[in-house]
């Protein structure tokens, strides 16, 4: 079974769904925000009451931490497993998504965490899938 976008019953999976996350001794309403938040890291308390679409656009407009590319991949799995393993309920619906493949499917064109027009390396997918394994003990 293939899951290919995060959207309807599989949204709680996409960093756009609200559900609180504390990274770094901030809490953010929502895995966009935390995200965004560390391209610059001493304003991350600007991002933490954020809906998502506004973190992404201020994200998009801040000043980049110089190693940001090499670390950007840790964090962003780091940020996810703080969502899981703070929202059991969040947790219990992954692990219900069984040995799916999870694929961020998406019409933005974003081909670094998911996938746009069959082409991708779905990297938020791939985390996914870590999470339900490493969390779900399956």
């Amino acid at each position: 079974m293939k899951i290919d976008s995060f959207k309807g019953k599989y949204f709680f999976l996409s960093n756009f769904y609200m559900a609180d996350v504390e990274y770094n001794g901030i809490k953010y309403s929502n895995n966009e925000a935390a995200f965004q938040a560390q391209k610059c890291p001493e304003r991350a308390e600007e991002f933490s009451t954020l809906d998502p679409s506004m973190a992404k656009r201020k994200g998009r407009k801040i000043k980049l931490r110089p190693d940001w590319e090499s670390v950007k991949y840790g964090i962003m799995f780091d940020i996810v497993m703080n969502k899981f393993k703070q929202n059991p309920d969040l947790l219990e619906k992954l692990v219900k998504t069984g040995t799916a493949q999870l694929v961020e499917g998406n019409t933005w064109g974003d081909t670094t965490w998911g996938v746009y027009r069959h082409k991708g390396k779905n990297y938020l997918g791939r985390i996914l899938m870590q999470m339900r394994v490493l969390l779900g003990g399956k």
